[in-house]
């Protein structure tokens, strides 16, 4: 299984290691115990060495830009993944609704239906009434016109 390249190692001031001859990553220089008679080898190997940490730092902070945007990836998955869920729960739970309102509306118009069913009922009765008390009345005239009496009014007028 192959390794991932690591951040190379650290200078030896900063704890990197170095070889016997005291060379970095490849950089000959001067052996850390010798000390450095030329000032124009040593302003070149502190600028070498500034290059490597500079060229560390921009690896490091790429790497830890790449995980951040791969941590946002993973949130913005996560969240549409709830939010589908939520909304899914939502139009589960409106259907529902709907349904139940819709056996409502219906319950209520059979309850309507009934109601003008009823209705019609009285009315056919008021009208079987009132054709009765006609034949009732029909038949008194009848029966007045045939004896030739008139009916007694029970209705009576009080004058002073």
């Amino acid at each position: 299984m192959a390794q991932a390249p690591s951040a190379p190692p650290m200078p030896p001031a900063m704890g990197g290691t170095s070889d016997d001859h005291g060379s970095f990553q490849g950089v000959p220089h001067a052996a850390p115990t010798k000390p450095q008679k030329d000032a124009g080898v040593t302003r070149v190997l502190s600028t070498n060495t500034v290059g490597l940490i500079k060229a560390w730092e921009e690896r490091e902070k790429a790497k830890l830009e790449n995980k951040a945007n791969k941590r946002l990836s993973n949130v913005g998955t996560w969240e549409r993944n709830k939010q589908a869920g939520i909304e899914a729960q939502q139009r589960k739970y409106e259907e529902k609704l709907e349904k139940k309102k819709a056996l409502y509306f219906e319950k209520m118009q059979n309850k309507i239906a009934e109601l003008h069913k009823e209705a019609e009922e009285k009315r056919m009765m008021v009208q079987a009434a009132k054709k009765e008390e006609c034949q009732k009345v029909e038949e008194m005239a009848e029966k007045y016109r045939a004896t030739g009496h008139a009916p007694k009014n029970k209705i009576f007028c009080f004058h002073p």
